[in-house]
């Protein structure tokens, strides 16, 4: 009689998915945390279609690989405590709505809610920049700045759980106006939408018209995305390079607040406007010192 080897079981794999105000970006992660599948999209602008697309995207993926056993997003906006309720997302088309309810007879597979900065604090505490214990802060920078705060290893999330809300505080007294009802949040300087907006104002006041932005954007400014302003600066064109300075001037700023505040050993940057960091990171650094 020969013994035979059971056959071994298919490792179980989880469907991770950030929903940014830009884009959606769907992985497909082992157990060891490996990312053995991706989908990026847009992020659709009206609630219906960004449900609709989150079920197409975890169809489509569960097709390709039949043992994901659970599903978790990362979700750009206010989080009620039950980890279920976007309260409010500036860049999202959610008000008050119980997500996991709105999207759990359609996927039929446990789904875990984070605030989208502390799904990425998780990360980076277990196999990132942040392992370890201590008190360290992350900066979320996309299309808005998100904030996330770890002391030994657990997360702080206010006594709302809405906290750090780095991206909100208020830079500029009666600044530019912001989705969330404020004005002047550090996020409306330093962002992907901070970039857009910085062109728009620089364009309107005829600012360096010789720029490739001025020639190409001029009669619509609308049209001028994060993308090609950082191609512009990368490129040497001195409206793009004057952007992205004051994009680092802001940042270092808004890191200089929550250094003096939370004194924290390290900070993490993070998010999709982190990617050029090389254009505004020195000038960050040079407004915290």
């Amino acid at each position: 009689m020969h013994n035979q080897e059971a056959p071994a079981e298919h490792p179980q794999l989880t469907i991770g998915m950030d929903i940014g105000g830009t884009n959606l970006r769907a992985a497909v992660i082992d157990a060891d945390g490996t990312i053995v599948d991706l989908e990026k999209l847009p992020t659709p602008s009206e609630a219906p279609a960004l449900e609709d697309t989150i079920v197409r995207v975890v169809d489509t993926l569960r097709a390709r690989h039949p043992q994901v056993a659970a599903v978790g997003l990362a979700i750009a906006g206010f989080l009620a405590p039950d980890l279920r309720t976007v309260r409010f997302a500036p860049h999202l088309p959610w008000e008050d709505v119980d997500v996991v309810a709105r999207l759990e007879n359609r996927i039929k597979l446990p789904i875990v809610v984070e605030h989208d900065a502390n799904a990425a604090a998780i990360g980076e505490h277990h196999r990132g920049a942040a392992q370890g214990g201590g008190t360290w802060a992350l900066f979320a920078i996309g299309t808005g700045v998100g904030g996330a705060l770890m002391h030994n290893g657990e997360l702080y999330r206010g006594s709302f759980g809405t906290a750090p809300e780095f991206g909100h505080i208020t830079v500029v007294p009666g600044g530019r106006a912001c989705p969330c009802g404020k004005r002047g949040c550090l996020e409306r300087y330093c962002s992907g939408s901070a970039l857009q907006l910085a062109a728009h104002d620089r364009i309107a006041e005829r600012a360096y018209p010789e720029s490739v932005l001025f020639t190409r954007f001029h009669r619509q400014p609308e049209e001028i995305s994060g993308r090609h302003i950082v191609k512009a600066a990368r490129d040497g064109d001195k409206l793009g390079l004057e952007i992205l300075r004051d994009v680092g001037e802001w940042l270092g700023r808004g890191l200089a607040m929550v250094q003096d505040i939370l004194d924290p050993e390290l900070i993490v940057l993070g998010g999709g406007v982190s990617a050029d960091a090389d254009l505004f990171l020195e000038t960050a650094r040079a407004e915290m010192a």
